[in-house]
């Protein structure tokens, strides 16, 4: 994510997913993936065409985009953490781990990439690992509330109703 408005679409086709705003959510991959045909960026465009396929709930179809995005742009930690969540929705474990982890190592300041690794870590029942990333995003991006509601989340899975409810 190097372009200035590729990055702020992304963090708002993010932002609108997360909160289930799925046409605003469209509105954004609309724009964004326009923004990448006119600039002729064919990671960027993959990028935004996998989203429509992740609001569509075809995730299988967003992997093959955002396996092509990824070739195109190998530092594109977003990608690496969308085919992550993909792979998850499908019921696919294995290599999720490492796709999160190749996406921190590429874009070690983007705290949606460290929130979903500890969403799916806390899934898995690894939850001190869980925390470990859930605070990393929360260093990065302290305001982000979908995080703290994370990490009550796996304090109460691991039987820490008092930590869950500070």
């Amino acid at each position: 994510m190097n372009h200035p408005a590729f990055t702020r679409f992304r963090r708002l086709v993010d932002e609108a997913i997360t909160f289930n705003d799925l046409a605003a959510a469209k509105k954004f991959i609309r724009e964004g993936l326009l923004l990448a045909e006119q600039k002729e960026c064919l990671g960027e465009m993959m990028y935004f065409k996998a989203q429509y396929a992740i609001v569509d709930e075809d995730f299988l179809e967003a992997i093959i985009y955002l396996d092509k995005a990824i070739a195109s742009n190998p530092e594109d930690g977003a990608a690496y953490n969308d085919k992550a969540l993909c792979l998850s929705e499908l019921g696919r474990i294995e290599g999720v781990r490492e796709l999160f982890d190749k996406g921190i190592a590429v874009e070690p300041d983007y705290a949606t990439i460290h929130h979903n690794k500890g969403w799916f870590l806390n899934k898995l029942g690894e939850h001190e690992e869980a925390l470990l990333s859930f605070k990393k995003a929360l260093e990065i991006e302290p305001g982000r509330a979908v995080t703290y509601e994370n990490m009550a989340n796996t304090y109460e899975n691991m039987g820490n109703r008092d930590e869950a409810l500070r």
